[in-house]
């Protein structure tokens, strides 16, 4: 070997191509398969950069150490660069037209017996995965989920920074929040009996840095929630790129931030198609049609209100003219071309209904004869033919199509509505998974009415602001409900593909208007003074309208990977028990960190 050789490598296990046969070549990695062909050894190196193939046969002085190799022990070896043998070249590999011939290998880092294969992508059950989750992270799929996270990162940071955006770190360790969710609590140690909170979202902060003058300001920020574990939610923590900008309007936000996110998408979507402009949707609107303020519009149904048709005369299908009667609605969800399926279709649907807590999915089926169209179905002989005919008008339904009906009060009926929509656009085949349909969703509501109190609450963010003129919102009467829920924000979402990427509003930024919103919703200023006083005077101060959003990185990662968990695209995920398996947390404090803390625990009996 040239003394000028490196210690490790001359090259990566990805690097070699045929331009490189005749040269002497050094390599380290991991051994990721071991084959034996009649004596002669073939040995699979894998690094971060790719893989090679490397042979040995008896005749080399280093076939007794190449024996004693197993899987993922990491080795180097030295050799030369040859072409492989016509006929067995691997053109799915970069570096599959040569071949390593070893002549020297040296054991760096021995394996014991793994507990799961690293080779193959057979799946694991999760607790061993975790619980080892640094081979886990050796497999490609996974290896390749997390580089392309680092990737979309960058892009975003950097198409942020090209819009004028500038990053800004905001503290871990902070007050308790009325973000909504449970706190994580540290103790201070310098302050008994005190506690800081980690940061549900840096709301309050990135608020308070446009009120110091800066004008726009993001970060990838970590954000804490002591929330129960779901698929789609990270336990404990998780990433937002957070924006907040001043001087703007609704429109600037959009204007500024869809082309971020789409082209980002646009970039990483492997040639599926991304929404170009986005639509945007009234939240009364998208309940309505799709069910639900998150709406997967790839999915071609949309819901239509048949109340009005239930209140005819000649109606007689009492279960639905009761649920109007007493202030309920009825909605109906189209099913393209579900005539064709078997009774087994129909049953299945009015068994999850049931499962929702529903008493049923009522339906008509819509069959030609003789040019006639024709409802057939369970409850098609309580509606006349002239109010079908109604009802296929208003749900856009020809023949060969089937309808569902879903009745009770507004926000029951639509939620079990736009279920069903989902699952029927499923179960037929409506939906075309290989694309991304973003839209955003406005106009939410200010408020909304607390049913088991009585009383006004909040619906969405209390820091939004309404869409209602200044001196007109400042003279509302408290006790006006009518006015107060018609009251929309300057408050969005941003959905794609049925899940919420970000969400966003304009802020309040008038001290005295804050105060007003807080009392319709009952609070008195001193509840603001005492939840929110550090932004309550920083308004007294001359505050910039300003607004923003906070798009959920993970969640971005996940739909361009084409993941259906979270903890597929991150490096460390803890359990659904928010456990971290490999590292032990949480833990026991031991009795002297709990003392220098001044904390005693109270255990539940067990």
């Amino acid at each position: 070997m040239s003394a000028s050789m490196h210690r490790y490598r001359s090259h990566t296990c990805g690097a070699l191509r045929e331009s490189d046969v005749g040269q002497v070549a050094r390599l380290s990695g991991w051994c990721h398969r071991i084959r034996d062909h009649g004596g002669v050894l073939f040995i699979d190196l894998r690094d971060h950069y790719g893989m090679t193939q490397c042979v040995i046969d008896p005749d080399s002085p280093a076939f007794r150490q190449a024996e004693a190799a197993r899987s993922e022990w990491v080795i180097r070896v030295d050799g030369k660069v040859r072409k492989r043998p016509a006929g067995t070249e691997n053109p799915e590999l970069p570096t599959g037209m040569v071949e390593v011939y070893i002549t020297d290998i040296e054991v760096l880092g021995p394996a014991a017996e793994l507990p799961m294969p690293v080779f193959g992508d057979q799946e694991y059950p999760e607790e061993t995965r975790l619980t080892y989750r640094y081979l886990d992270l050796r497999r490609e799929k996974l290896h390749n989920n997390i580089m392309k996270r680092g990737a979309i990162i960058n892009s975003l940071r950097s198409r942020m920074q090209q819009s004028g955006f500038f990053e800004f770190t905001t503290p871990i360790l902070t007050a308790s929040s009325p973000e909504g969710a449970r706190d994580f609590l540290v103790p201070s140690r310098i302050h008994p009996g005190k506690f800081y909170a980690l940061p549900q979202a840096p709301q309050q902060f990135k608020q308070l840095i446009m009120i110091s003058g800066f004008d726009r300001y993001f970060q990838m920020a970590p954000c804490f929630r002591d929330e129960d574990p779901r698929a789609d939610r990270l336990p404990g923590e998780f990433y937002q790129l957070d924006v907040e900008m001043s001087f703007v309007t609704q429109e600037d936000v959009f204007q500024t931030m869809e082309p971020v996110i789409r082209d980002t998408f646009k970039e990483f979507a492997d040639g599926k198609p991304v929404t170009d402009v986005f639509p945007r949707i009234p939240y009364f609107e998208s309940m309505l049609k799709y069910g639900s303020d998150k709406p997967d519009l790839r999915n071609p149904l949309i819901i239509a209100d048949v109340s009005e048709v239930f209140t005819r005369e000649d109606v007689t299908f009492n279960a639905f003219k009761n649920v109007i009667k007493s202030g309920g609605v009825v909605r109906a969800i189209p099913a393209t071309g579900a005539a064709s399926q078997p009774r087994s279709f129909f049953d299945k649907l009015n068994d999850w209904a049931r499962s929702e807590g529903a008493p049923g999915l009522g339906y008509i089926v819509f069959e030609e004869e003789n040019g006639q169209i024709t409802g057939k179905g369970p409850i098609a002989k309580f509606i006349p033919e002239a109010a079908q005919a109604a009802i296929r008008e208003k749900a856009g339904i020809k023949a060969g199509d089937a309808v569902f009906f879903s009745a009770g009060v507004e926000d029951k009926a639509a939620s079990l509505a736009g279920k069903a929509r989902t699952r029927i656009g499923e179960e037929l085949n409506l939906i075309d998974k290989d694309r991304y349909e973003f839209c955003w969703i406005v106009d939410f509501p200010q408020y909304e009415w607390n049913e088991d109190e009585k009383k006004i609450d909040f619906s969405h963010n209390p820091f939004s602001m309404a869409d209602f003129d200044h001196d007109a919102f400042m003279a509302l009467d408290p006790k006006d409900k009518d006015t107060i829920l018609k009251i929309t924000a300057f408050q969005y979402d941003m959905v794609c593909n049925g899940y919420e990427m970000a969400s966003g509003s304009i802020r309040n930024h008038r001290p005295d208007r804050m105060v007003k919103a807080f009392e319709i919703a009952g609070y008195g200023e001193k509840e603001v003074m005492e939840r929110f006083g550090g932004m309550y005077r920083a308004f007294q101060y001359g505050a910039p309208p300003h607004g923003g959003m906070a798009a959920g990185v993970d969640r971005i990662v996940m739909l361009l990977c084409g993941a259906h968990n979270l903890r597929e695209i991150t490096l460390f995920p803890m359990n659904q028990k928010a456990e971290d398996l490999l590292l032990g947390a949480p833990s026991e404090a031991t009795p002297k960190q709990l003392r220098e803390l001044h904390i005693r625990t109270n255990l539940p009996e067990k």
